[in-house]
Formats: C-alpha cells, sequence, structure tokens
C-alpha cells in the first residue's frame, strides 16, 4: 500500500512503483527493487526540474529501470497479452538479472557483448529459446537507445546463435489409428477435437475458441479467427492467470479449412443433438475450455490408446508429414497450417521433404535403369550381316 500523501506503492510482481505529475499534465513513471530505491528516483527527478530531455534520461537510468520502463510502456501493452507475457519473462528472468548480477550499470556495447556471451554460452537454454530471448532483447534495446548516437554499434553487438534443426515428433499411421478408435468409442464427445486436429492440423488454442458457426456445414469448411490462451494476470487482483480470448497466433492463421466428408458427418450429427451457434464447440456453452483441460483430456486418450505420451502439437506435426506422404503440395500445406510463408513450412519439415527428395530421386534411377541402359545382348542389323558374310565364305 502507498505511505500518506505518496503516490509509491508495491506491485504484484514485488517490484516498487511511483509516479510524479510533470508540467504537462502527463505521468513520469519511476520503478525500483524497494520503497528507497522509488523515492530517491522521484526526488532527484525534482531536484532537476520536470524537464529533462529524454535523451539524458536514457543516459542516466540504469539499464535495469530503463528496461523495466519499456515493459510498462503503453506501446508494449498493444500487443497481444501472450507475447507481453513472453517478453515479460524473458527481460525479468534473464536480461535484468543478468546486469543486477555482473553490476553493469548501463548499456553499452561491452554490456551487450557480454550478454550475448552469456546466453551463447549457457547450455541450460535451447538454442531457439535463446534466439526468441536475444530477440526480444534487441527489440528493448532499439526503443530504449532510439535517438542515441551509438544504438546501431551497440545493436549489432547482438549476434544470434544458429538455428538448431530437430526432427518434429510424429505419431505413426498405426498410433494414429489407435487414438482415433479410443476418440470414436469414448462417451465424452469433446475429444472429437482431437480427430479434428489430425485431418486440420490446427493448434490447440484455436481448437479450445472453436464455435459451432465456425463449421459450414453446406461448404464443408472450418474457419479459424480467434484462439485461447491461457496467460499471467498483470492486473491487481488475487488471479494468477486469466483465460484469455484473441486472435489468432498471425494474420495468415485466420484461415479457412476444408474438411473431409467423414469428419463433417460425424460433426453434423454432434450439433444436431447439442449445437448451438454462439457456443463453443468443446464446451456445448458460451464459456470456452480451458487448453490446461483439453491436454488432460488428449493424455487420457493417449494413455487409453496405449500411445507414448506426445506434446499436443504432435498432432499438428502428423498432419503436415501425413500430407506431404499423400503428395500434397507445400504450399497448400503452409496455406492451411496457416504459416506466414512457405520458408516456414520447408524449415519445419526438412525432414520429410529429404525423405520425398529421395523417392523422387529413386524415380529417376528407375528412369535410367529402365530407359538408359542398352539391352544385354542385343544384336544389331550389321553384326547379323557380318556374321552372315563370314559363313557363306567359309562355304
Amino acid at each position: 500500500m502507498p505511505r500518506r500523501g505518496e503516490n509509491i506503492y508495491k506491485r504484484k510482481d514485488g517490484r516498487w512503483e511511483g509516479r510524479q505529475l510533470k508540467t504537462e499534465g502527463k505521468y513520469q513513471y519511476f520503478y525500483g527493487k524497494s520503497y528507497r530505491e522509488v523515492k530517491e528516483r522521484i526526488k532527484a527527478y525534482q531536484e532537476s526540474g520536470n524537464n529533462v530531455a529524454k535523451k539524458e534520461e536514457k543516459v542516466f537510468a540504469s539499464a535495469s529501470s530503463l528496461l523495466e520502463i519499456w515493459l510498462d510502456s503503453e506501446l508494449l501493452r498493444r500487443v497481444k497479452p501472450s507475447t507481453y507475457e513472453s517478453y515479460y519473462h524473458c527481460i525479468t528472468k534473464y536480461i535484468i538479472p543478468f546486469y543486477i548480477s555482473r553490476d553493469y550499470y548501463q548499456i553499452t556495447e561491452i554490456s551487450v557483448s557480454e550478454f550475448v556471451k552469456f546466453m551463447h554460452d549457457d547450455n541450460s537454454i535451447s538454442q531457439s529459446y535463446k534466439r526468441k530471448i536475444l530477440a526480444v532483447y534487441k527489440t528493448a534495446l532499439r526503443e530504449i537507445l532510439k535517438n542515441i548516437p551509438d544504438s546501431i554499434k551497440i545493436l549489432n553487438c547482438i549476434i544470434f546463435p544458429k538455428s538448431e534443426q530437430k526432427e518434429v515428433q510424429v505419431f505413426t499411421m498405426r498410433e494414429q489409428y489407435l487414438i482415433e478408435k479410443a476418440v470414436l468409442n469414448c462417451p465424452d464427445k469433446r475429444t472429437l477435437g482431437i480427430v479434428l486436429c489430425f485431418y486440420s492440423g490446427i493448434r490447440l488454442g484455436e481448437l479450445c475458441a472453436l464455435k459451432w458457426c465456425d463449421f459450414d456445414f453446406e461448404n464443408g469448411t472450418l474457419f479459424i479467427n480467434r484462439t485461447v490462451s491461457r496467460t499471467k494476470n498483470f492486473s491487481n487482483d488475487d488471479n494468477k492467470t486469466i483465460l484469455l480470448i484473441g486472435t489468432p497466433k498471425s494474420r495468415s492463421s485466420s484461415r479457412k479449412i476444408p474438411l473431409p466428408s467423414f469428419l463433417l458427418s460425424i460433426f453434423k450429427e454432434y450439433y444436431q443433438l447439442s449445437g448451438k451457434e454462439n457456443c463453443y464447440f468443446m464446451t456445448g456453452n458460451e464459456i470456452p475450455i480451458d487448453p490446461r483441460a483439453s491436454q488432460k483430456l488428449y493424455k487420457k486418450m493417449l494413455n487409453k490408446a496405449g500411445v507414448s505420451d506426445r506434446k499436443f502439437h504432435a498432432i499438428r506435426h502428423t498432419f503436415a508429414t501425413r500430407a506431404l506422404e499423400l503428395n500434397v503440395d507445400i504450399k497448400t500445406i503452409s496455406d492451411i497450417l496457416g504459416h506466414s510463408n512457405v520458408a516456414i513450412t520447408m524449415n519445419i519439415y526438412a525432414h520429410s521433404l529429404m525423405e520425398h527428395k529421395k523417392i523422387a530421386i529413386d524415380r529417376f534411377n528407375n528412369m535410367h535403369m529402365t530407359n538408359m541402359i542398352p539391352e544385354q545382348f542385343a544384336v544389331t542389323n550389321p553384326v547379323k550381316e557380318g556374321c552372315l558374310s563370314s559363313i557363306n565364305a567359309d562355304f
């Protein structure tokens, strides 16, 4: 709680926040690890006057303070809550603790280079997550160092590690058969969402956000236009996390997907029994299912089918792999998955694509063996004529 007459309080995340009214009527915010630290910053601000240039503030403020201010900026509040949570985690768990533990007060070429080296040397973090942390770091610095002369030099110190190519988890045809069989024999109709994912490649959050009005039974399509996610609650109430309904991952993730006829028949029958246009497919009411509940349901079906545990996202990978096996072109697969470009699809499924390249080259090999090698022991006409002349001469 703020002290009497003061505008300083302790936030839910453990930090202290204070504010000071500026001459133009807007508030200047201050952050710190303790009440005293915030109090001193407000006092220093008051003593220096309210017309301190932003450039000077950036030069003299600590790196940790600048990163905290960036996290609380209005600009960052415009991003999706799930994106903000990702930024918050990278900044508060990795970047700020580094500056505090190494006693780096300001953002300089040296401190940035040392953090990049620290990231590269940390074997407890995957290459992909290192790239994510450094990408957030660079995004923050680009805004923090705006209008600073040496900003380009500092930003150029951020070097990303090479991306690692991992083979994606995929269910075998036999495993998919066992899962589908377990689902179709299950009285809990919510499990039908698992089969839907096997034949559409939609993400878990997209499945949880599906409403009956998203199904077009006449045209045989499914419209993806929202997603459900559970994210950290940054408000001041008692709930640590909240369930959010938002737009899909990217602009290209909003898409129409054709569905196979057998699946449309199953869902049409299910809809006629209990469906309502504005109700969610997975719950039958106007409240979406929690992705965590869907995860538990999925694990239960894997156990019932006797299939080894995998992440839910393995269903999406299985859909893409099956599509490649059925010789569906990569552009169509990319559009159905909602990737922003074909390159993303090709990078993720490089292993599967390599298998198809090998099959294609084997066809070239068969073509060569069939059409390009001369028939063995074939006797040409000149040879035959030569043999007959020799025989006649002997007689």
